[in-house]
């Protein structure tokens, strides 16, 4: 461990702990940030990147692999892609352009979804969230220019310099795919002509945060009712093979303002379609547009160049071949003895969480049994799965056509699975993310908790690391996961994952005012010349704060405990140097709280911190006990 200076953990736990390593680490050229999450995230590339170009000299044994390995190879070829210059674009702009009228869009609407085109109503296949064990269909918006509704405010001065800046790079791909600047303008003022029409109807991010607002079921007919400009009632059929009986709809406000969207303004959205299929194809053409196309994310990130070609063909690999590659990278890097052990540290963080439950203070009895009922009933899953979805075994790559049509076809095989699945059980063991990534997450709809093999290592946890360094790192953050299944937004589900109220009147009224409580907490902190929203933070709030208070009591638990290398491992996982543009962004959209305020803030909700480092009312880290906010 580090040597630490006690006296300035007294003023700022997370830079006594970090501010060496932030004084000399440099944010890669290609990233918006580095640190803890995204430094194991560069190593597990970069291993994963090297195995790869192994294997064009070696091929893997795992047929599924094997077409990985092609489509790394093909997306790598950049001699080729420059050579095929815009025409795999120009065949697929062709259909676009064609069309019109909306009995014309019509025609292929369900194919262009299929396809990943961009659509007027955005829709998906989920658990039902009311009958959790089968899957259901979702209906949402289209998403908007600007990354979120509050950069179009008038009192917001980065919507219009971000809106030039995606104005610029969008005109220069248009002429390099054959547009002359006065088509190229037309295009792009259509198109934001038609993104400030979905504006006023869409969810803002702290709406979207709350899940209890995203159940909205209505009747096929209901459903279908919203325009007259489009039949919504056949592009469904087509997708999922029959008429359903419901549809759920995540923005109401969006689907009842559909047909005045659409009505008489065929034109301009036809405009935003071609310019979105170029904005979402350009990247897998030559590698100058590949370049521009990665502006308007680079300005929005701050981050000063695109990937190399290598990083690029990787990166493209492991997000449709997902499955596969975190398969790969569990069980070659990983291993069952890690899995054990790591499962074994979950079921114990669950058996302390069940304890804790049961001696809440403030919880009524009868809510207290079914939390921990839904603790029982908690599906846990570790390091990789057992198992890896029969998609990838369809998902061929033809070496003979262009990486767009690949990308194109592989999207379709994805997205017949995708929807094949409504109105089928859910599989409660399909993993939504990837082993090789660092990361976990709880899922409400199903009550599971994933913690990806990427994850399970140092600072986060090694066999090297004490217990206490541990259960600083991966403890907390097993514990985290758990908390969602009681944040503002799990507490809503039961169980089996379905919205269910199981509460008392009594405990949701407490349970609401402590949530207030963290809300206020982190309301207007100040960060990055921004400050923190507190109401969109709050369910990840909740879930560090519970995350930490019970793994510390775990910790408390191992004869070795040390408070001290508890909190300082706490503070050392999240160390994180990005830019200015990317802190901003995060605030804005994220709905975690900034590193630095997480590692701070939460420490100081534990009565034990101020113990273990001797803080008193002078120090700057002390915070009043009434002023400490704990839930779990």
């Amino acid at each position: 461990m580090d040597a630490i200076n006690q006296t300035e953990i007294k003023n700022d736990l997370y830079e006594a702990v970090n501010g060496e390593w932030l004084k000399t680490a440099k944010i890669p050229e290609d990233k918006p940030a580095t640190g803890g999450f995204n430094d194991l995230v560069d190593a597990i590339d970069r291993q994963l990147m090297d195995d790869f170009d192994q294997f064009t000299q070696t091929a893997p044994q795992d047929s599924r692999l094997q077409e990985a390995v092609k489509l790394y190879q093909l997306a790598k070829d950049f001699a080729r892609r420059d050579q095929e210059g815009m025409t795999p674009l120009q065949k697929r702009l062709e259909q676009f352009t064609k069309l019109s009228s909306y009995t014309d869009y019509q025609k292929h609407w369900a194919q262009f979804i299929l396809e990943g085109s961009a659509s007027p109503v955005s829709f998906d296949i989920d658990a039902d969230m009311k009958n959790a064990t089968v899957y259901a269909l979702f209906a949402a918006a289209p998403g908007l220019i600007l990354p979120e509704k509050n950069y179009y405010d008038k009192d917001n001065p980065k919507g219009p310099a971000l809106l030039k800046q995606w104005s610029i790079m969008t005109k220069k791909l248009l002429q390099k795919v054959g547009y002359d600047e006065e088509q190229a303008d037309n295009l792009i003022d259509e198109t934001i002509q038609f993104d400030s029409l979905l504006v006023p109807n869409v969810k803002i991010a702290e709406e979207s945060a709350d899940y209890s607002k995203m159940y909205n079921p209505q009747s096929l007919a209901e459903f279908a009712a919203h325009t007259n400009q489009l039949d919504l009632a056949k592009v469904i059929s087509e997708l999922i093979g029959t008429q359903p009986e419901k549809v759920i709809v995540t923005e109401p406000k969006y689907m009842a303002a559909l047909d005045q969207i659409l009505k008489d303004h065929f034109a301009i959205f036809k405009s935003w379609l071609i310019v979105n299929e170029v904005l979402g194809q350009a990247g897998l053409l030559t590698d100058e547009l590949r370049t521009i196309s990665g502006e308007y994310s680079r300005a929005l990130s701050g981050s000063k160049k695109p990937v190399n070609h290598r990083k690029f063909a990787f990166y493209l690999t492991r997000g449709i071949f997902s499955q596969v590659v975190g398969d790969y990278y569990g069980r070659k890097y990983f291993g069952e003895t890690a899995k054990a052990d790591v499962a074994h540290m979950v079921k114990q963080m669950v058996d302390v969480y069940k304890h804790r439950l049961a001696h809440n203070e403030w919880l009524g009895e009868t809510t207290k049994q079914k939390a921990i009922t839904k603790l029982n009933h908690l599906g846990i899953q570790v390091g990789y799965p057992d198992q890896i979805p029969d998609l990838y075994n369809h998902l061929t790559v033809d070496p003979h056509e262009s990486l767009l049509e690949n990308v194109t076809q592989l999207g379709v095989v994805a997205n017949r699975e995708l929807f094949s699945r409504w109105n089928q059980p859910v599989d409660r063991l399909r993993w939504e993310m990837s082993a090789a990534t660092v990361n976990a997450y709880y899922h409400p709809f199903k009550n599971i908790i994933v913690f990806p093999a990427a994850i399970l290592q140092a600072p986060f946890y090694s066999l090297k690391q004490t217990s206490s360094e541990n259960y600083g790192g991966i403890g907390a953050v097993i514990a985290h996961e758990i908390s969602h299944a009681f944040d503002n937004n799990g507490a809503l589900f039961d169980e089996y994952g379905n919205l269910n109220n199981w509460w008392t009147t009594e405990d949701t009224e407490h349970f609401q005012k402590l949530a207030q409580k963290m809300i206020n907490e982190f309301n207007g902190l100040p960060f990055a010349g921004q400050k923190v929203n507190g109401k969109l933070t709050v369910s990840e709030n909740i879930a560090d704060g519970g995350g930490l208070s019970c793994a510390l009591a775990a910790a408390q638990e191992e004869t070795d405990y040390s408070g001290q290398e508890f909190f300082i491992n706490w503070a050392r996982i999240w160390r994180m140097k990005a830019t200015t543009q990317y802190m901003q962004l995060l605030l804005s959209i994220d709905v975690h709280t900034p590193n630095k305020l997480r590692a701070n803030v939460q420490a100081q909700n534990q009565d034990e911190f101020f113990k273990v480092f001797d803080i008193h009312e002078d120090d700057p880290m002390w915070k009043p006990a009434e002023e400490r906010v704990n839930i779990w």
